[in-house]
């Protein structure tokens, strides 16, 4: 039977063989089948007489061709029979998707069909999955008697025990970092002060070495340590560097900055991993353990993302949603929200990227199902994806002027950097520029700043429209088979005026405010964190 097996394996990674959710599914698996069917056979024709003749030579090569030419025929053939068997079978569940889809139910795309679903189990699902996630990782709680070190400002700082685990120490820096928040405490440098003091004592025990040297030497000694990458966590900079933190109940924490945060731990644990082993073996067994679990960490991250996004929206239209607010109560409530963000560091930006992605994704499940043959859903499906495409289209520009500009900042610096050396041949690198040479330096390389912000706003705009696209889809179709349609709808109006008073909100922010972010604005949110 273990042939049959790997056979069937092998059979299923090449044709895809499950079971498509209706008829347009079951067309586009069939158009997968036969095209991978017909690309494998063209392969092995090329590359059987070639391997057949490295193996057996001239009749080693005879043979090799006479396979490639049997499987030319046979796997596009069998791509056929397969795509032809993936549209009948994607026509047969068209009649169950239209039910099912009618009935609220959604698709499951792992266990390939359909259920009934519900927000707040799912969220209980993440919380579990995270409790053990933790456990496994800690191997020990915090419930053990404080440790003795020599220095406890860094823990009475966070206001956390001396035993706290990492995720202790974590949620402890967000709930204090939240209050002193320079966007929420303008003009107030005793705030701006103790953020970077929590940043500090957060980055010294967020990471064991520096952790275990500060519990060992204290401050003063601690102080003189070198963190390299550690020196500034991602998370920190990007919460002020982009003022998400009045947005964060609409949109989690940006992608960008989870992405950063998740590739530098990465590094940092290569690095640690690396001392005394060899390095090309560590290499390739931790890059790989850590990429499995990279991966997995991330897909929970997001998915809790969207379940608290979806969460978070539920709450803000509940008033509404039950009565207890009619539309011009809602309207004026939406507004004071939306205004009170665009005060905030990119507010307007915020407003309307938020603004935007709500109001698409509420006309799109509101046409659906209020106008005829869901003909006004299909319009908004239209201009939802021509929203993403100028959002794809911004980005790739975007990432070329970043290109250009880090290219031309690094030939320029590289320019004073040699011609420091010709004065002075005996000095390496670039110690050699005298101190007008490294201000121009860093005037170059600060003038780029604009350009790699406008990147990275371009990559937030498509998190944000991408993360609230499944956060609605998760509200519209929570609790389908106990409310009714009514309900959902009532729901989806509700997010719709609450995107349309952003989106209108942040546009009239757009115009009042015309001042451009520049350079200097960019190095002062960096050095607040």
């Amino acid at each position: 039977s273990s042939p049959l097996l790997q056979e069937q394996e092998v059979f299923d990674a090449l044709f895809s063989t499950r079971r498509p959710k209706d008829g347009w599914a079951g067309l586009s698996s069939g158009l997968k089948s036969f095209g991978k069917g017909t690309a494998a056979g063209l392969a092995t024709l090329v590359g059987a007489p070639i391997a057949g003749a490295q193996q057996g030579g001239a009749r080693g090569f005879v043979a090799g061709l006479a396979t490639g030419v049997a499987s030319a025929v046979a796997l596009p053939v069998a791509g056929l029979c397969v795509g032809v068997a993936q549209v009948g079978r994607g026509i047969a569940n068209s009649g169950e998707a239209v039910r099912s889809a009618r009935a609220g139910m959604m698709w499951d795309e792992n266990k390939r069909e359909w259920y009934f679903y519900l927000l707040d189990r799912e969220a209980s699902e993440i919380r579990e999955e995270e409790v053990k996630n933790s456990a496994e990782a800690s191997g020990s709680g915090s419930a053990e008697s404080d440790r003795t070190v020599k220095d406890r400002a860094y823990y009475e700082l966070l206001r956390v025990s001396t035993n706290a685990t990492s995720a202790e120490l974590k949620k402890a820096y967000y709930k204090e970092a939240r209050v002193c928040h320079p966007d929420k405490n303008p003009g107030d440098p005793g705030a701006a002060k103790k953020f970077q003091e929590l940043g500090q004592a957060y980055q010294v025990l967020s990471n064991e070495q520096s952790r275990a040297h500060y519990d060992k030497h204290g401050i003063q000694e601690s102080s003189d340590v070198q963190m390299s990458m550690t020196d500034i966590d991602p998370r920190i900079f990007f919460a002020v560097m982009f003022g998400s933190e009045a947005v964060k109940p609409y949109i989690g924490e940006l992608w960008i900055a989870n992405k950063a945060d998740s590739l530098m731990k990465d590094q940092m644990k290569m690095g640690m991993d690396a001392q005394g082993e060899d390095p090309i073996e560590m290499d390739e067994e931790a890059f790989r353990e850590m990429a499995k679990k990279r991966s997995t960490d991330d897909v929970l991250r997001q998915r809790k993302r969207e379940v608290e996004c979806a969460t978070n929206l539920r709450e803000k239209i509940a008033l509404f949603v039950g009565g207890s607010q009619d539309e011009g109560e809602f309207v004026a409530v939406c507004q004071a929200e939306a205004a009170e963000i665009t005060k905030g560091a990119f507010g307007d930006v915020y407003s309307t990227a938020i603004g935007c992605a709500l109001e698409v994704e509420a006309e799109v499940f509101l046409g659906t199902y209020q106008s005829f043959l869901g003909m006004e859903g299909q319009a908004a499906k239209m201009k939802k994806r021509g929203m993403s495409w100028n959002n794809q289209m911004k980005v790739l520009g975007a990432g070329i002027s970043a290109a250009r500009a880090g290219s031309k900042a690094y030939a320029e610096v590289d320019k004073l950097q040699k011609e420091a050396q010709t004065r002075n041949p005996s000095i390496e690198g670039g110690s050699g520029i005298n101190e007008e040479h490294m201000k121009q330096a860093t005037e170059k390389i600060e003038a780029s700043l604009p350009v790699f912000l406008e990147l990275a706003w371009a990559i937030n705009t498509q998190d944000i429209a991408r993360t609230l696209k499944q956060a609605c889809r998760r509200l519209f179709h929570d609790a389908a088979e106990i409310l009714p349609l009514e309900t959902r709808l009532k729901r989806a109006e509700g997010v719709r005026i609450l995107g349309r008073e952003f989106l209108t909100m942040g546009k009239l922010a757009q115009k009042a405010n015309v001042k451009s972010v520049d350079a200097q604005e960019i190095r002062a949110r960096a050095e607040v964190a």
